[in-house]
C-alpha cells in the first residue's frame, strides 16, 4: 500500500512516495543526494532524532542504516503511513505537529523535510518543536522551491508531476525561513540551497537552526 505525496488530496490521480522513489533515474539519484545532505548534518552527539512528517519512511530507513545505535523516531498525522511504516517495521508513531506529544528536552535533532510549505501555522509547529529539543538541540528544514521544480518537470517531460498539487500552502525561501524561526527564538546557523547555491534556480533550500543553550 502506498500513500498520496499530498496528504490532503481526496479525488483524482495521486503520486506516491515509494513509487516516486522506486522510479530511479535522475529523481532517484537527486532524491539521495538531497537526504544525504540532511544525515551529514547529525553527529555523533546527537542521540535523539525525530522524523515529523516521515511519510511512507524512505528517510526514516536511511536513518536506522546509517545510524543504528542512536533513538530515531518517526512521526506522522496519517494512519494510513503510521501502517505501512509498521508493515516495514519501521518506529513510528501518530502524531500533530501542533501538539506533540514529546517529552520537553528530550531530541537532539528534528527533521521537517518537505513538511513546512505544507502547515497552516508553521510558527506555532516550531514552537512545539523548540520545547522537545534538548539545549543545543538542532531544528533541520527542507523546502522546496516550487518555481524551480515545475521547469524542471516540464523540461524532463514529467508532466503528470508538473500538474499535480502538492497542497503547499506557502512557497518558503530561505529568508522567510529566517524571519520565522527568528520570530520563534531559534537562532538559524546555516541556509544552503541544492543542488546550485543560487536559490532561484535551485530545487530545495535546507536550514539548520540551534536552539540555545541555557
Amino acid at each position: 500500500m502506498d500513500m498520496p505525496v499530498n496528504e490532503k488530496q481526496t479525488s483524482g490521480s495521486a503520486l506516491y512516495q515509494r513509487v516516486q522513489y522506486q522510479k530511479g533515474g535522475i529523481g532517484r539519484r537527486y532524491w539521495d543526494y538531497k537526504d544525504n545532505i540532511v544525515l551529514g548534518e547529525i553527529n555523533e552527539q546527537d542521540n535523539t532524532i525525530l522524523d515529523i512528517g516521515c511519510g511512507e519512511g524512505i528517510m526514516l530507513e536511511k536513518l536506522i542504516r546509517h545510524y543504528p545505535h542512536k533513538k530515531i523516531i518517526g512521526l506522522d498525522i496519517m494512519p494510513e503511513n503510521i501502517q505501512i511504516c509498521t508493515n516495514l517495521g519501521l518506529p513510528i508513531q501518530l502524531g500533530d505537529i501542533y501538539h506533540l506529544d514529546i517529552p520537553n528536552n528530550s531530541i537532539d535533532v528534528v527533521i521537517l523535510m518537505e513538511v513546512i510549505e505544507h502547515l497552516l501555522d508553521p510558527s506555532r509547529a516550531v514552537k512545539e518543536i523548540i520545547d522537545a529539543l534538548k539545549p543545543g538541540g538542532k531544528l533541520i528544514i527542507v523546502f522546496p522551491n516550487d518555481a524551480s521544480f515545475l521547469l524542471a518537470r516540464i523540461l524532463t517531460l514529467k508532466f503528470k508531476e508538473a500538474l499535480y498539487d502538492p497542497g503547499h500552502q506557502k512557497q518558503w525561501t530561505h529568508r522567510k525561513i529566517r524571519e520565522l524561526l527568528r520570530s520563534t527564538g531559534l537562532e538559524t546557523n546555516r541556509s544552503i540551497s541544492i543542488p546550485f547555491w543560487f536559490w532561484p534556480i535551485s530545487l530545495h533550500g535546507v536550514t539548520i537552526a540551534l536552539k540555545q543553550e541555557n
